[in-house]
């Protein structure tokens, strides 16, 4: 595992994980997705074989967030609340996202503690722009996902349940993650590379250790998190950046298996609670790049999070299933972040193509350049206490009071 801390100027792509690698002897869990009525245990299991995960094992404990089931046909059967997908599983049956299971009657994660990537990164990386700019963030990610997402650029760690691999890890504990973090001159924690609900239970131990350390906690997540998953992490996240797919039911149910709706609903909880959100949108070619609906995206950023709501633009490069597409071309890129001004977002940004990047922070309300970046980091910082020198308008952010530049 690959644990150095991420050069200053490099063209590394938002979010992406570090290089990961397989265990050529590992065996992948029986392949069961949850809600297939009349299957029968892989072969060779019995519902009796599972339970907790012995001392060979300590990824596999209960989990939060599982209620039991009503089934007259699969007495035992329980139901996850971790995600929007809300899995019904039968007992020894394993959800959607390939970490979670019924394991005799009671809900088990099988990642806990399991970090497949760890790594110090600009925050700006993940990326967040006005939150704690300048800092570094300890990311950390175990596999598994609850989308299926074709052109996921982590696919090795979020989709290995799915295509039959098995990527290295070594287990973890909450206090560890904690000391890694301290150590590495982390100020934040991030639960990132894939789905980080799918992992909370893990994360809400470490988030709690964080908090009590001085350490932020920030999720880089696609929002398909449920009311009840919100409300356990809500006293320890301090932000989120949300990867918005698109503002079509058709796109996430099509390419990431999933629903708008959810997401929509637990970004409008989110900035309820106070978490500080960040968007992403990854602009792709042919699936997400219609003008009107990316400028419709911007309205609805704008009416329901407010208009100063960061927005960061990404460019598509090929990946996964997508190998074959080609990426994003820099006007689509560049109209996508001028409609958005037009209908009022403030602070839009363009992200993984350097010939148009557009990384600077600006006064929402006079235009005074603020902070200036490069490759993920600060390079320029004008702020005064947080304010706009020149109109002394605050910016809408955490942690701008004191300047990461040294003069």
């Amino acid at each position: 595992m690959d644990d150095k801390t991420h050069p200053r100027h490099s063209r590394e792509t938002f979010t992406k994980a570090p290089s990961v690698v397989f265990d050529p002897d590992a065996t992948t869990p029986e392949p069961v997705r949850a809600r297939f009525p009349g299957q029968e245990p892989p072969v060779g299991l019995r519902v009796g074989d599972l339970g907790p995960g012995g001392e060979s094992e300590p990824n596999i404990r209960q989990a939060l967030l599982g209620e039991p089931f009503d089934d007259p046909v699969a007495p035992g059967s329980v139901r996850c609340v971790a995600c929007a997908h809300r899995c019904v599983l039968r007992p020894s049956r394993i959800g959607i996202c390939g970490v979670r299971q019924n394991r005799g009657g009671w809900l088990y994660t099988l990642a806990y503690g399991q970090i497949v990537a760890a790594k110090a990164e600009p925050i700006e990386k993940k990326p967040f722009y006005h939150f704690m700019p300048g800092s570094y963030a300890y990311s950390i990610g175990t596999q598994g996902c609850n989308f299926h997402c074709a052109f996921c650029q982590n696919w090795e760690m979020s989709q290995a349940h799915r295509e039959g691999l098995v990527p290295e890890s070594r287990n973890v504990t909450p206090e560890e993650v904690v000391e890694e973090a301290v150590a590495a001159g982390a100020r934040s924690i991030a639960y990132t590379y894939v789905e980080p609900t799918v992992f909370i239970d893990f994360a809400l131990d470490s988030m709690a250790r964080a908090g009590a350390a001085g350490l932020h906690n920030v999720f880089v997540t696609n929002g398909y998190e449920t009311p009840e998953a919100i409300e356990l992490i809500a006293p320890h996240l301090a932000a989120a950046n949300v990867d918005l797919k698109a503002a079509s039911d058709e796109f996430y149910r099509r390419v990431c298996g999933a629903r708008w709706e959810p997401v929509r609903e637990a970004v409008v909880e989110m900035h309820k609670r106070g978490i500080w959100l960040e968007l992403t949108t990854l602009v792709i070619p042919g699936l997400n790049d219609d003008p009107g609906d990316l400028r419709a995206m911007a309205e609805w950023i704008a009416t329901a999070i407010g208009p100063e709501t960061p927005w960061h633009l990404t460019r598509f490069q090929p990946a996964y299933r997508l190998a074959d597409l080609q990426s994003t071309p820099a006007t689509t890129l560049v109209n996508a972040a001028a409609a958005a001004r037009e209908v009022g977002l403030r602070h839009v940004y363009i992200g993984n193509a350097p010939e148009v990047e557009m990384a600077e922070t600006s006064c929402a309300r006079c235009g005074e350049r603020l902070i200036g970046r490069s490759d993920f980091a600060v390079t320029e910082w004008r702020l005064v206490d947080g304010r706009c020198p020149r109109c002394k308008h605050s910016l809408a952010g955490v942690g701008l009071e004191d300047s990461p530049v040294v003069v």
